[in-house]
């Protein structure tokens, strides 16, 4: 597994005020959702000339 870009915890805390558990891949896949968000909104600044990523890129 590549290094996490999620708090586990907080994710499973999250999940457990809702009623629910948590499998053990979840936190992997919301990980890898992440890079893919950070991924398309330094495209999207890149494209806008910016070298800051701001919160209109996500």
């Amino acid at each position: 597994m590549a290094e996490s870009l999620v708090v586990t915890s907080k994710i499973k805390d999250m999940i457990k005020s809702k009623g629910m558990n948590t499998a053990g891949d979840a936190t992997e896949g919301l990980s890898k959702m992440v890079e893919m968000f950070v991924h398309r909104a330094v495209e999207r600044a890149k494209a806008n000339g910016r070298k800051t990523v701001r919160a209109v890129d996500f």
